[in-house]
This record gives structure tokens, C-alpha cells and sequence, in this order.
């Protein structure tokens, strides 16, 4: 998949204008793109229109329209698009209390390194987790993880044949297995891999 440059860009003008139009294209997109893992976990998969959306966003909220600064941003978020060979996703652990989540953050210490995908007919691929900055410290893990499932040549060629995909968390305090995954969903990450 294609990364992004400043051409592919709105300007903060365009953007201002097409907005509300891009948005809902994008929560469209995203309907087929979120795949809860249990109550309080899930995996958004990320790719070129969501990592624009991102980028878009972060340009108006700031109010940055010089080059050096619209180059950070796309040196941020271009790694969170799939390379082809992998699909990555941002993990979200969602709690709303905050004090429920303190605490159950603390039990899900190292979740990020136990979330993993599986092509039918091969072993599962556990995430590469927050490849950009550790999000973890000695107390609690983060309720938000970005992540990386690298996929063997064969793992490729299966899915986009149409071997279905599952996914799940082997943690000793939140364990959870979803396979095949829904096919509206799969079928979204399937494109990812060209």
C-alpha cells in the first residue's frame, strides 16, 4: 500500500470545506475495519484513507500548514500503514471509568505482547507492539498500543485466496479467541495485503 505525501494532502482550506464529506466516508470505511476482542478490547486496522483521515485532522487541530511541519506529520502516521507483507492496527483497551481502568490496566500488564492473528491452516502471528515508543512501564500496561502482525509470503497468498482469518488474546487475565472473523471484516484486510 501506498504511503502518503504532501501531494495526496488537502490543503487547510480544502480540507475545511470537504470535511464533513470525508468524515463519513471514512466512518464507513471503519465499520469494516474494528474488531472487538471481548468487552473491553478491540484492534482498529489501519490503513491509507484512515492514516489521511489522522494526518488531516492533526494538520486543522494545529493549524500547521508549513512544510516542515506536514512532513512530521506524515513521518508519524506513514508507518501505521500496511506494507503489503502485514496488517497494523491500533489496539484499544476501553474502559470508561477511570478507576476501573487503572486497575485493570495493571492486570493486563503485557496484553500488547499476547494479541495475535492467525491465516487459517498456519501457526498464529503475535503483534509487534509500539514499534515508535514503549507505552508500557513496571506498573500498568496502556490502554492504547499500535501494532504490527507481519505475514509469511504463504500466510498472504492464503488469504487472498480466501482462507479465512481469526484473531484473539492469549493473556493470562484476558484471553480471548474469534475465529473465522466476520467476513465483511476480513475482506477489508485482505485488500490491505496488495
Amino acid at each position: 500500500m501506498q504511503k502518503l505525501s504532501r501531494s495526496d494532502l488537502y490543503s487547510l482550506e480544502e480540507y475545511s470545506t470537504l470535511r464533513n464529506e470525508f468524515r463519513q466516508q471514512l466512518m464507513a470505511h471503519k465499520k469494516n475495519r474494528r474488531l472487538p476482542l471481548g468487552d473491553i478490547a478491540a484492534l482498529y486496522f489501519e490503513d491509507r484513507l484512515t492514516m489521511q483521515y489522522q494526518i488531516q485532522e492533526m494538520l486543522r487541530v494545529e493549524r500547521i500548514f508549513e512544510s516542515e511541519g506536514i512532513q512530521e506529520e506524515l513521518d508519524a502516521y506513514n508507518p501505521l500503514i500496511p506494507d503489503g507483507s502485514n496488517l497494523k492496527a491500533t489496539f484499544m483497551i476501553e474502559v470508561p471509568d477511570e478507576d476501573v481502568r487503572r486497575n485493570k490496566l495493571a492486570e493486563l500488564k503485557g496484553i500488547e505482547d499476547e494479541v495475535w492473528l492467525r491465516v487459517e491452516g498456519f501457526d498464529p502471528v503475535f503483534a509487534i507492539a509500539d514499534e515508535d515508543l514503549e507505552r508500557e512501564n513496571e506498573e500498568k500496561t496502556s490502554s492504547v498500543h499500535f501494532m504490527r502482525f507481519e505475514l509469511t509470503p504463504d500466510m498472504v497468498a492464503a488469504a487472498k485466496q480466501g482462507a479465512a482469518l481469526g484473531a484473539g488474546i492469549s493473556h493470562a487475565a484476558y484471553t480471548v479467541q474469534l475465529e473465522p472473523l466476520p467476513e465483511n471484516i476480513r475482506a477489508a484486510l485482505v485488500v490491505d495485503l496488495d
